[in-house]
């Protein structure tokens, strides 16, 4: 669990990374040659993919999770933004959803 856990997590990194350089370009706040890192996090991104445990609904909504509570401390540590309490809550009741998710593939 803990090893699927830490493949979503560099998952989501490789994703948001993956689309953050190419906004900064477009906004006119960073250089075209960030998008040469971006293809590269993007590609990295969609290898990690193939590595999930099975290609199926159930895993990518387990994803899907870990995403959000990744783009919630993205916001925080990378835009500066504190995340409101209902940010957090809303992370932590789709992690919470992953949880019963992962469960019941289990049971």
């Amino acid at each position: 669990m803990i090893k699927t856990f830490g493949l979503f997590l560099l998952t989501a990194v490789a994703e948001l990374l993956g689309c953050y350089l190419p906004m900064l370009w477009l906004n006119n706040k960073g250089p075209a040659w960030l998008l040469l890192p971006a293809a590269i996090s993007l590609t990295v991104f969609v290898w990690l993919l193939t590595l999930h445990p099975a290609a199926s609904g159930r895993v990518y909504a387990a994803y899907g999770a870990v995403y959000i509570a990744t783009a919630i401390f993205w916001l925080w540590g990378v835009d500066g933004i504190t995340p409101r309490w209902t940010d957090l809550l809303g992370a932590g009741l789709a992690l919470a959803g992953a949880a019963v998710i992962a469960a019941g593939a289990r049971a």
